[in-house]
């Protein structure tokens, strides 16, 4: 076994580690704010897994899906962002309370 090959493992399992902290975050995160985060780290995580697999194989099919991957996760965090922010807080509503 190469260096090569334990930097790929080695790799992998840095990844897979950010896959698991993002997923836990985004089910356990207390704001909506915290799950677009998380998401947007497992995008970059899934980005990681595509280039990965491009060094493994040595196929560019691979790079292709990642640039398409880290498109997608753009959009939708810009998305999310959009709809956070047209969302009202509880700073634009008196709740009911008289002052």
């Amino acid at each position: 076994m190469g260096a090569l090959e334990i930097l790929d493992i080695a790799l992998v399992v840095v990844a897979a580690a950010a896959v698991l902290i993002g997923a836990i975050r985004a089910v356990i995160g207390p704001d909506l704010v915290d799950r677009v985060i998380a998401l947007d780290m497992l995008t970059v995580a899934g980005v990681a897994f595509g280039a990965l697999a491009a060094l493994v194989t040595g196929s560019t099919a691979f790079l292709d899906v990642a640039l398409g991957i880290a498109l997608l996760g753009f959009v939708a965090t810009i998305a999310f962002a959009r709809m956070i922010e047209r969302m009202p807080t509880d700073a634009d509503t008196d709740g009911g309370e008289q002052g």
